[in-house]
């Protein structure tokens, strides 16, 4: 049941409210909700994982959601009017699980291919991540939703990410890791921000009174609220005094009692705590005025018009980068395809760990390619070729009548092995997943301090041999197969990279299964308190977890083999490889950009076999393709959400025109990237990573270094041709504001979108070093065979601006800009120039 709740009166509030309830009021309740005071009117809010998607306010068997493509995917489309659609979409679905905040969009820069959350950010330039920020910002929020901008500021890495100093120059923490929050409160008025979990020039960011008070509060009049990353502060009167609104989750740790201990040792004082609470009372009237109901039940959206939304944006988000033969789109009637790779059938909507959620549906790329075969009356035929997973994939698609059990009773030594049970449950939930990540959902207040979890489900094969099985998990756990324990990870257990990391690594082991006849597989979970090592998740100390796997036994040989003969039988071979949740996922970064495991040997060979291969990489970040000039098409595929197999087969059949750009410049090579001597675990300096390379991340580092990357920023093919014509750029005004228009022609065959990209190039004397160019603006246009639009931009004075570390302001500088424009970073068209007048300083937004 639902409470009604009406508008506060902040100030009244705030002059009557005792103080242990401000106090109170200052961090969470649990994982996903806000503290509330009934009695004072006050409302719980309630909070959901972001940013591709609507959890909901559970990790464990939450109620399924709607994923869109991850960031870089959604960055792809370089189409604000689409993505402010997303944003309306998202808000609706909160309204659905009563969220009043969303947490996202991430607007971090991708520094380095190697960041494990990567995937999570709109790409590696400010203009263009900040103004698609603010398109979701404003869809979202006009359904009355909260955004929470993230992650506030320098979260480039996983490694370390709680201890971690950014060491960076204040030029290059302005000009390109500040940069697109500052256009996000600038195009969009943001009501909630996050900070992130690492320090910033020697300082946390959760207590950073540079970054929270004097840039984002007084510079930037930012007037919402601010809340912590989870596990994200490491203080109390430092973070309170320094603009830390929330201490997010709960309960807390870092305040309640010890904000009363720092007021009476007067560190922080009544005053200091109003400014935290009126924010937070603040944003409890902006979800009261929503009318989104609070402790509400959450339910699913699943229409017919946010599935076309979904299938959109999931065609918006893939690049087409090489069509020399013109293979595609797929004509001329083929009788037979062969799909190919193992990310053609398993789908993989998004990268791993807070952007991960349980899907309405999901449509893989063999589903979506078999589905648009039909139509054409073609034969589709599939291999996996080549194993792209870290981790087996889960037992879902074969399961049935999964459930797990909780006991309050201590585990005794015969639990993990014996094959007989039969004691009854103190609480049991059928399940619908074998990764099982309880963290909420369980009521472990009346389970004790270590229940021990049973987890039992069917599972039928499909295949006859040998099977490889795993099991990972949180604490000490075994794997039975009808009462037979397969894989032990309780004496061999060993730490790992799953489950946030604090995890322990998978155990495999190999079985003989029946086509046809049905298995219990079940796993006894149990965590030892006295093997417990401690992290920043409290609640992980007792929480259950665990993943269980399965795959058929294959060789790598033999998986090639079977590819590359059904390759040769085949009229046109669609080859889709790539990374997924097991490479790219918050809580660890990536080694290196190969494609896993023997798959650039799988594209070699179908390659040889099969001169008619689309090769389609499928993943959030930048990958290496030592094949790239034997491969005659090729397409970039992001993580591309509930549709991607539909989106994908939407392409490559010429139902849409490929329209995306690439948000990242993707390197020939790791080490042609700028941070490569600076990134994570190759940082020579223990605690700290220094921003060496200042200003100069992605296309700006290869335009002044001259080198030529694998493809440039803002690169995108199409199955139609553009001309850009008809330049002209306005005077610059004394504010620095100009207006820049050029005509786009069709001149193709084929209806198509082409975005006009707009860059700047500072004058060679007069100013210090700079980038050789930069994007100041963008603009997506959708053409009729022969048709002509005009466009129109307009500049503002950050064209102009280096931030002067001197004067610590910008500065727009005096002199003649050149302007450019076409489709991409490295086929400019158009020339011409603008002039400012006037050297000026500015400050704010």
């Amino acid at each position: 049941m639902t409470t009604t709740y009406k508008k506060l009166d902040v100030e009244q509030l705030l002059a009557t409210l005792p103080l242990d309830v401000k106090i109170r009021l200052l961090a969470g309740k649990d994982f996903w909700n806000f503290e509330s005071s009934p009695s004072h009117g006050i409302p719980s809010i309630r909070v959901s994982d972001g940013p591709n998607g609507v959890r909901g306010s559970r990790f464990f068997n939450g109620t399924p959601a709607n994923c869109f493509p991850s960031s870089t995917g959604t960055g792809a489309s370089f189409d604000v009017e689409l993505v402010e659609r997303i944003g309306k979409a998202l808000g609706n679905e909160c309204r659905a699980k009563g969220a009043h905040v969303l947490l996202g969009p991430t607007c971090n820069m991708q520094r380095s291919p190697l960041g494990g959350r990567g995937f999570e950010s709109f790409g590696e330039d400010p203009t263009l991540s900040g103004l698609i920020t603010a398109a979701y910002i404003n869809g979202l929020q006009s359904q009355g939703v909260s955004a929470c901008v993230k992650h506030y500021v320098a979260n480039d890495q996983e490694f370390e990410r709680f201890s971690v100093d950014s060491v960076v120059s204040q030029r290059a923490l302005r000009e390109i890791y500040l940069e697109p929050f500052r256009l996000a409160v600038k195009h969009s008025s943001p009501w909630s921000f996050m900070t992130s979990y690492n320090r910033v020039n020697g300082v946390h960011a959760s207590e950073n009174t540079q970054l929270l008070d004097d840039i984002l509060r007084k510079e930037w009049g930012f007037d919402g609220l601010v809340m912590s990353d989870w596990t994200g502060v490491y203080s109390t009167s430092q973070s309170i005094k320094a603009g830390l609104d929330v201490e997010m989750p709960g309960p807390t740790t870092m305040r309640g009692s010890a904000v009363m201990r720092q007021f009476a040792a007067g560190k922080i004082f009544v005053e200091d705590i109003d400014e935290r609470v009126r924010n937070i009372l603040n944003l409890a009237n902006r979800a009261i005025e929503s009318g989104i109901p609070f402790e509400a039940e959450e339910t699913a959206v699943d229409t017919p018009e946010t599935r076309a939304l979904l299938r959109e944006a999931a065609a918006s988000a893939i690049v087409l980068l090489k069509n020399e033969k013109e293979l595609l789109p797929i004509s001329g009637k083929p009788k037979k395809i062969a799909v190919i790779g193992s990310n053609a059938k398993i789908a993989v909507p998004s990268g791993g760990g807070s952007a991960s959620l349980a899907g309405t549906y999901t449509i893989s790329p063999l589903d979506g390619i078999t589905e648009a075969a039909k139509e054409i009356g073609a034969e589709v035929s599939f291999a996996t070729g080549a194993s792209a997973f870290r981790y087996l994939p889960l037992i879902d698609p074969f399961m049935k009548n999964a459930k797990v059990e909780f006991f309050i009773d201590s585990p005794t030594k015969d639990y993990f092995n014996d094959a007989s049970f039969s004691a009854k449950a103190d609480w049991e939930e059928p399940t619908k997943s074998s990764l099982a990540f309880m963290i909420d959902g369980v009521p472990y207040d009346k389970l004790g301090s270590s229940p021990r979890c049973r987890f039992t489900a069917e599972l039928t094969s499909d295949f006859a041999g040998t099977w490889d099985v795993s099991l990972g998990s949180l604490g000490q756990a075994t794997l039975l197969i009808d009462g037979k324990v397969v894989v032990e990870n309780v004496e061999s257990r060993r730490p790992g990279e799953l489950f946030f990391t604090a995890g322990s690594e998978e155990r495999r082991a190999q079985v003989q299964l029946e086509k046809g006849k049905t298995y219990l597989f079940e796993v006894r979970h149990w965590t030892d308190p006295t093997k417990v090592t401690p992290g920043p998740f409290a609640t992980l100390d007792k929480a259950a977890g665990f993943r269980v796997g399965a795959y058929p036994s294959q060789t790598v040989e033999a998986a090639r083999e079977e590819a590359v003969a059904l390759a040769k039988t085949a009229d046109v071979a669609v080859l889709v490889v790539g990374t997924n949740v097991d490479w790219e996922s918050e809580g660890f970064d990536r080694k290196n950009i190969d494609l896993p495991g023997a798959t650039n040997d799988l594209v070699k060979a179908v390659l040889a076999v099969n001169p008619n291969t689309v090769v389609v990489t499928q993943s959030g970040a930048p990958v290496a393709m030592p094949w790239i000039k034997d491969a005659p098409t090729v397409v970039q595929a992001f993580f591309g959400g509930n549709e991607l197999g539909n989106g994908l087969a939407d392409i490559l059949f010429g139902k849409v025109n490929p329209s995306g750009k690439l948000p990242l410049t993707f390197p020939a090579r790791l080490e042609d990237n700028p941070a490569y001597h600076s990134f994570g675990i190759t940082s020579d300096t223990p605690g700290k990573v220094v921003y060496g390379e200042g200003v100069y991340i992605g296309y700006r580092h290869t335009d002044r270094s001259n080198i030529t990357p694998l493809f440039p920023f803002g690169y995108g093919l199409s199955y139609t041709s553009f001309a850009f014509s008809d330049l002209q750029v306005s005077s610059a005004s004394a504010e620095g504001d100009f207006t820049v228009s050029f005509t786009i022609t069709n001149t193709g065959k084929t209806a198509g979108k082409q975005v006009g990209q707009v860059y700047i190039s500072p004058p060679t004397e007069g100013r210090i070093t700079s980038p050789v160019k930069e994007l100041v603006a963008f603009k997506k246009v959708d053409l009729k065979a022969g048709e002509k639009k005009e466009v129109t931009v307009k500049v503002a004075k950050e064209a102009f601006s280096y931030w002067d570390e001197h004067f610590d302001s910008w500065v727009a500088t005096a002199g003649t800009f050149k302007v450019a424009v076409g489709g991409s970073s490295d086929a400019l068209e158009l020339e011409g120039e603008v002039k400012l007048e006037k050297t000026f300083k500015w400050r704010g937004l």
